[in-house]
């Protein structure tokens, strides 16, 4: 199973997605997500890697999403790689699981514990060197 998430730094606002593939298909829906839960007259700016399925074209289709691709090995910079950490040590790391179902289950259920904190969230994933405005 593979967990696609989505943070606002400024408000905490969460967007994810379980996918038993990680491809441009399961991109695609992610950003579909994100673009729809973006307000009307507001714009998504969404920060991924060089993963394969990160690809440009998986979001021409939304006009209200832009992505800013990150350099290679560069994951510092990237506001999502630091709750991935936290969902690994606190609530994945160390586990055995019953089965596929059972992963899936897991990863919503530390997901919805890891977004239950909307300050935890914004400052997980706030920059000193960003500004985020209006």
């Amino acid at each position: 199973a593979y967990l696609f998430g989505a943070i606002c730094p400024a408000t905490g606002a969460t967007e994810a997605i379980i996918s038993p593939l990680s491809n441009s298909d399961a991109m695609r829906e992610h950003m579909s997500l994100i673009s729809k839960r973006t307000s009307e007259g507001r714009h998504a700016v969404v920060v991924m890697d060089g993963a394969g399925w990160h690809q440009k074209q998986t979001v021409d289709e939304f006009e209200n999403v832009t992505i800013i691709k990150l350099p290679p090995y560069s994951p510092e910079l990237n506001p999502i790689e630091q709750v991935w950490q936290w969902l690994r040590q606190n609530e994945l790391a160390n586990r055995c699981f019953q089965g596929y179902e059972d992963i899936v289950e897991q990863c919503s259920r530390a997901w919805n514990n890891f977004i239950k904190d909307i300050e935890r969230v914004k400052s997980l994933c706030t920059r000193d060197w960003t500004k985020l405005v209006d």
